[in-house]
């Protein structure tokens, strides 16, 4: 247990210091918003990748070794980051880091699947309250170390990120010291792997999943950025706002569990990712008065990757790493596609307004499309739960 809150405590801080750094890293090699979605889609991939290949290590080698590994991974990249000086460097660099936190994140998955057997759903959102409460305060920890001097040397956001991925270190320590469940003690009749693909309500957990992380994941890589460019606030306070969604993001984990486990994964899904959608596009809608929604629509959507998890571990308990490695992957490709939409629909319909020109309207209207678009992701998440729940309803399977 303590392998699986300390691990998504770090997972948290690597996934979301990205948010205050992304507009330094774009001011220090001259990209543009297209280059900036690229680069988290082909981050994505690396995540992509090593979800596509955890599940079979984790069978070879054990949970407890491919653990080790994706910590190790993510340790290495921080150094690895921190050397480059070039954009290919800093995406080979950043590439290693998704390899690391998409192993950590099935090995994590599989290890929770196999021994939070009673209350899922309140368990693996308390699991995963520890990557939201790391989520909420990486802004600001990453926007203090960046400004940071030592021996007159300003750590930026490379130092940043070297020393918050060597935060790593830490989780070797109780994974070394634990005994891992085996597949042989989750017990139940592992059911093929082909059989799996054939069942409907995968591909919509795949669906449902698929929307609700890009919505929730892009808000790290987005908000920033956007109301920086949109409403000219300085680092400090639009960190502070993002700050301020993980803070809802993991309250709500921590009181939502319960929650999930009474009125049912699937109901839950329905209308927790529909509040997230509907506050980001209003937020949106209202201007600058309304930025506290963007915060307000973590409530939403913080629930929706623990609870299908939960829905996973309880639905397809004795094949739970074939299918969390099968969802999660697919997942992952979702993912992909859907950063490189944001960013080129930013930068699409900034083009689009301003006919070629350098003008602020064109960048507001180019930003708002694309923020949009996250906001829209999870209105999908709502729609695609309410067709999985009335085929498991038909079927008398609701969970």
């Amino acid at each position: 247990m303590l392998t699986v809150f300390i691990g998504f405590f770090i997972f948290g801080f690597s996934e979301n210091i990205k948010g205050p750094a992304i507009p330094r890293i774009q001011t220090d090699f001259g990209i543009d918003e297209m280059q900036i979605g690229t680069l988290l889609s082909l981050n994505s991939l690396g995540y992509l990748l090593a979800c596509s290949f955890t599940a079979y290590l984790t069978r070879k080698w054990g949970a407890k070794t491919v653990t080790m590994l994706a910590f190790g991974s993510m340790a290495a990249s921080g150094i690895l980051i921190f050397a480059s000086r070039s954009f290919p460097a800093l995406s080979g660099s950043y590439f290693l880091m998704y390899i690391g936190n998409g192993m950590l994140e099935i090995a994590l998955a599989i290890l929770a699947a196999r021994i939070f057997v009673g209350n899922t759903g309140t368990m693996m959102n308390l699991s995963h309250f520890f990557y939201g409460l790391s989520s909420t305060v990486a802004p600001m920890i990453a926007s203090g170390l960046m400004t940071v001097s030592i021996g007159g040397h300003v750590l930026d956001w490379r130092g940043m990120y070297l020393i918050m991925l060597s935060l790593s270190v830490i989780p070797m320590i109780p994974t070394l010291l634990s005994r891992f469940p085996g597949e042989e003690e989750h017990g139940g009749e592992r059911v093929p792997f082909t059989q799996l693909m054939r069942d409907p309500a995968i591909w919509l957990i795949v669906l449902v999943l698929s929307f609700g992380v890009v919505s929730e994941m892009a808000v790290g890589g987005w908000l920033v950025n956007f109301l920086e460019k949109a409403y000219h606030w300085n680092t400090t306070n639009a960190s502070g706002m993002l700050s301020a969604f993980f803070l809802c993001f993991t309250f709500a984990r921590l009181a939502l569990g319960p929650i999930t486990d009474k009125i049912g994964f699937t109901l839950s899904l329905i209308l927790f990712s529909a509040f997230s959608g509907i506050c980001t596009l209003i937020a949106i809608a209202v201007g600058e008065s309304g930025a506290f929604l963007f915060a307000a629509a973590g409530i939403g959507i913080a629930p929706i990757y623990p609870t299908v998890m939960a829905l996973i571990a309880k639905k397809y308990r004795s094949s739970s790493d074939s299918a969390i490695t099968f969802i999660v992957t697919l997942m992952g490709v979702g993912s992909v596609i859907g950063n490189y939409l944001i960013g080129a629909i930013t930068d699409g319909i900034k083009e689009l307004v301003a006919g070629g020109a350098d003008t602020g309207l064109g960048l507001l209207r180019g930003l708002q499309a694309g923020y949009a678009f996250i906001g829209v992701c999870a209105l999908l998440c709502a729609v695609c739960s309410i067709i999985l729940y009335g085929y498991l309803r038909k079927r008398n399977e609701l969970l």
